[in-house]
């Protein structure tokens, strides 16, 4: 499995006998990394394997470049990449309540997101199939996965809360539940 990252960076996720999900790269040490080149891109995999490759598109150039060039170039996204999660301005965007908050993508032929923040119904059919509802459309599962796999690579937090109040930023509690629920 691949994530996108920035333009000519792709992190691979290679399937692993466990389950565990792999975590993004971060900046590293010219000894916890092992560089290669195959044609254009450096393939740089951590020792630790809990991280993903990353093929890392640098053209040309890479011909010329020593293996601290090339992870100093990746550090140097990974460091954009940190800026620019923690940067106020990128903060997730939600689509103002009455506007639509998915697009139908003809050429794709399936469901598209315009923000970040995506509010939704639950339900079942008369099968116990479940259904979401985005908006005034009806999802099965199937179709709600696609819709949200474009954000493979990300985080998503859920916050489940009566229907009603969908529509509002929720205040949560942070503690363990109740025992008796």
């Amino acid at each position: 499995m691949k994530t996108a990252g920035p333009k000519g960076m792709e992190t691979q996720h290679k399937t692993r006998s466990t389950a565990l999900r792999l975590r993004r790269p971060p900046q590293a040490t010219i000894d916890q990394v092992h560089i290669s080149r195959e044609g254009e891109y450096a393939i740089i995999e951590h020792a630790d394997t809990a991280y993903g490759t990353t093929r890392l598109l640098l053209g040309p150039m890479l011909q010329n470049m020593s293996d601290a060039e090339v992870l100093e170039v990746f550090n140097d996204v990974i460091a954009a990449q940190d800026a620019s999660v923690a940067d106020p301005a990128n903060r997730p965007v939600e689509i103002p309540r009455g506007r639509p908050q998915i697009e139908w993508l003809e050429d794709f032929q399936q469901w598209s997101v315009r923000g970040q923040v995506l509010r939704c119904h639950l339900s079942d059919d008369e099968d116990g199939n479940l259904v979401v509802y985005v908006d005034d459309k009806e999802l099965d599962a199937e179709a709600f996965l696609s819709l949200i796999k474009p954000f493979a690579g990300w985080g998503m937090r859920l916050t489940f809360m009566d229907d009603s109040q969908v529509y509002d930023e929720p205040s949560v509690i942070i503690r363990e539940p109740d025992k008796d629920r």
